[in-house]
This record gives structure tokens, C-alpha cells and sequence, in this order.
């Protein structure tokens, strides 16, 4: 298993997004690209811990390649929109790739330079390394699911 993280606005929907791709084994929410140790919810969306919204996807490189992957993440959000999403708005709510691994880096580049030829606007997704992921509380965890809803209402 491989592992890869996004930052796409609140992270309900871009979790049930990705947890539909055949090949993802899970899909957790959570906190990354911060400075405070094990932050809470109310935390990140005080704005001033610098940790985005993420979804951490388990995925099998042999059913889903990265590449789908960064199609997803770019289907699912508005990556011109600066530090925010729909009504959301903040830091916590960036546009971020965050990569484990030089592969996933280049990919990540090539992939935001073809979807910037293709957009309207200037892109201001961030693609920078991975630190430590802070897997959100568990009413987070299938948010929407447990709620009975298939997506966010904007």
C-alpha cells in the first residue's frame, strides 16, 4: 500500500471522494503542515496553527495510480480559490498536495502544470513534503456517511 495526501476545503467531501476510487483501501481526515503538536478541531479552525484540512488516502498502486489520484483531488475543489472553498475560508482550508516521496513531488508538478494550462486563473495549490498527519477526532471519520448524506451541501 502507498500512501498520498490532500488538502481540498473541508474535508467531508473530498474524503467520500476518494474513498469511491476502486484501488483506495481507506481514507482518513485529519491535520498536517502545522506547528502545534496533536491539534483539536477548534485548533486548526482557529487559523493559527498553519495546519490545512487533508484527506490521507491508503490506496493500492496496483488497482490506482498517483496520477488518478491528483485527477481526483483536482475534480473535487477549486484550486484558484486562495485559502478557501465555497463558504469555508482560512488557511486550514488551502489547496494542498502534500508528497511522500520524490515520485509523488514530480507527479504532483506535472500534474499542476497540465491542470494550469487547462484553467481559467492562477492556480494556488501548494505542493510541499508531508509532516506528520494528525488523524482528526472520530465524529470527523465518514462524516457524511454516518449523517446519511453522499456530499457537502454548498
Amino acid at each position: 500500500m502507498e500512501r498520498a495526501t490532500f488538502g481540498a476545503g473541508c474535508f467531508w467531501g473530498v474524503e467520500v471522494a476518494f474513498r469511491n476510487v476502486p484501488g483506495v483501501t481507506d481514507a482518513a481526515v485529519g491535520y498536517l503542515g502545522g506547528t502545534l503538536e496533536n491539534p483539536s478541531y477548534q485548533d486548526v479552525c482557529s487559523g493559527t496553527t498553519g495546519h490545512a484540512e487533508v484527506v490521507q488516502v491508503e490506496y493500492d498502486p496496483a488497482r490506482v495510480g498517483y496520477d488518478e489520484l491528483l485527477d481526483v483531488f483536482w475534480r473535487v475543489h477549486d484550486p484558484t480559490q486562495l485559502n478557501r472553498q465555497g463558504p469555508d475560508h482560512g488557511s486550514q482550508y488551502r489547496s494542498a498536495i502534500f508528497f511522500h516521496s520524490p515520485e509523488q513531488q514530480l507527479a504532483a508538478l506535472a500534474s499542476l502544470a497540465r491542470e494550469q494550462a487547462r484553467t481559467p486563473g492562477r492556480i494556488v495549490t501548494e505542493v510541499t513534503p508531508a509532516s506528520r498527519f494528525h488523524r482528526a477526532e472520530e465524529y470527523h471519520q465518514r462524516y457524511l456517511v454516518k449523517h446519511g448524506r453522499a456530499h457537502c451541501a454548498i
